[in-house]
């Protein structure tokens, strides 16, 4: 179950589809890892450092959130943020007030701080163009949290013009070689109905309209859509771009691990929760190398998990479909749906992989995923292998378990499921030899979480500063393990469910 499976029954737009229980899959005792360091089997593109989702822009502005990105762009080197809601009346993009003496004036000032804010950071935006500004918009239903407009336009030639203002003021600031590298995205998950008031021709109209009126502005903009969440509507939007001459540069949409699989895939259908992710984006990959637009970009807009196992499994399996995959979501400064009243909570792991410096086991995996080179090593098993520049082969192992994901909503549930046991991970490395040093870092529900050190604090649910402090400290990852290569250049980890290793030789 997702966050917008949450919200369905909570706006009463239909019941919530709940997973069957999985069987824990049954494994041997020992996992088997094969590497050899002699065979580079091309580049290794990082994937997960194109991309991380936050809430809205308002939020970008805080100081905590800020922190949060800086940390992101410093230890997991994250290119780019996509959040909500750039248009928002809370922005006052273009909305009456008493300084403009009730009249709607386009004023691009709090979007040049959100923009200015990221960039400070080395950090690009994934420009989601939403929600409708009051002043543009046919209707008044809103996105509840802040309040984002999600009716159509009322006119698309005056929200063309709108757009056509803002991508030309962004370029005016920023300059035409930066403004070009980055998406424009149009709208977010106008498949559900708490997102979109309108229907699918009307995205679709919309969509052309903003489109054209980007490429009007400059011929090298990218766009691209449809934002789609359960990876929906990519065979009606590529078909309607192709009769409608739209332009699409790339395309984007949404899977989660918990989301309802007929949904995804069509009726029949059954698999673990952590094949889910690849399994969608390999679908979607192929539906667009069926149509007109074969070979452009796929983009996986929001996906999340709260198990570092998980995490490098998906990534791997989705390494040969998408362009960038966006985690949901990067900081815990999240208020969609109201402001958290903890730091910490059972259940909740997986929301905010940085909240006012604490890091979650996910953060810390990008972290040693990070670490990870750019020349492919080949490998069989649960590992991704790398030679990096300095020369040193990196690779991540991990113990994958089944943990049916909770609902992406801060404290929606109050237990996590974890099905799988303590594995021995043998790994043999061609090429390597007996008695090199390997350095070894390890990233579980143990290790590099701050969850034993709140626990063992009362669970508290506002730690005091000291208590901050100390938490900060007990989530960052230990400090790595010098071992010996055995015969053959082999190696033997104890890993737990969900653990995930990162070695280097």
């Amino acid at each position: 179950m997702d966050r917008r499976q949450f919200l369905q029954a909570n706006l009463a737009l239909g019941a919530v589809a709940v997973a069957s229980p999985l069987r824990a899959q049954v494994q041997p005792d020992t996992i088997e890892v094969k590497v050899d360091a002699r065979s580079v089997t091309g580049h290794l593109p990082h994937i997960w450092e194109e991309s991380a989702g936050s809430d809205r822009a308002l939020t970008t502005l805080r100081e905590a959130w800020r922190a949060d990105l800086a940390r992101w762009r410093r230890e997991v080197g994250l290119k780019r943020v996509r959040f909500h809601g750039i248009f928002n009346d809370e922005m006052g993009v273009f909305t009456p007030s008493i300084l403009t003496g009730g009249k709607a004036e386009i004023n691009l000032q709090n979007v040049f701080q959100v923009y200015d804010g990221l960039l400070a950071q080395e950090v690009a935006p994934f420009i989601e163009l939403s929600f409708m500004p009051k002043a543009l918009a046919s209707g008044t239903r809103t996105f509840f949290g802040y309040n984002g407009n999600i009716t159509p336009p009322k006119s698309n030639d005056d929200w063309a013009g709108f757009i056509t203002t803002f991508a030309r003021a962004l370029i005016a600031r920023y300059g035409i070689a930066k403004v070009r590298s980055w998406p424009f995205e149009v709208w977010n998950e106008p498949n559900l109905a708490f997102f979109w008031a309108g229907n699918q021709q009307q995205y679709f109209d919309m969509y052309k309209a903003t489109a054209v009126a980007l490429k009007q502005v400059d011929a090298h903009l990218q766009v691209g859509g449809p934002s789609t969440s359960s990876a929906a509507w990519i065979t009606e939007f590529a078909n309607y771009c192709a009769t409608n001459n739209a332009p699409v540069d790339f395309f984007s949409t949404h899977t989660y691990a918990g989301d309802k699989q007929e949904a995804v895939f069509g009726p029949g259908v059954s698999m673990p929760q952590n094949d889910v992710i690849p399994a969608a984006m390999a679908k979607t990959r192929r539906i667009i190398d069926a149509s007109p637009f074969a070979g452009k970009p796929l983009w996986l807009g929001e996906w999340g998990s709260d198990s570092p196992a998980m995490i490098a499994h998906v990534v791997a399996n989705c390494l040969p479909h998408v362009q960038g995959m966006s985690h949901w979501t990067m900081s815990g400064v999240y208020e969609e749906l109201g402001a958290p009243s903890y730091v910490l909570k059972e259940g909740d792991m997986g929301w905010g992989q940085l909240i006012q410096g604490v890091a979650r086991p996910g953060f810390n995996t990008y972290k040693l995923l990070h670490a990870l080179g750019h020349r492919r090593v080949k490998g069989a098993g649960p590992v991704l292998a790398s030679r990096r520049d300095d020369g040193k082969l990196a690779m991540l192992v991990w113990n994958l378990a089944d943990v049916p994901q909770a609902a992406g909503i801060p404290g929606a549930t109050s237990t996590r499921t974890v099905r799988g046991a303590n594995k021995r991970v043998h790994i043999q490395v061609a090429g390597a030899h007996e008695g090199q040093i390997t350095r070894v870092q390890f990233v579980d529900q143990a290790r590099g979480s701050p969850m034993p050190a709140w626990r063992k604090m009362g669970s508290p649910q506002y730690p005091s500063p000291a208590q901050m402090e100390a938490l900060r400290r007990a989530s960052d990852i230990p400090e790595a393990s010098s071992l010996r290569l055995g015969r053959g250049g082999s190696l033997t980890l104890e890993l737990p469910p969900e653990g995930v290793a990162l070695i280097e030789i």
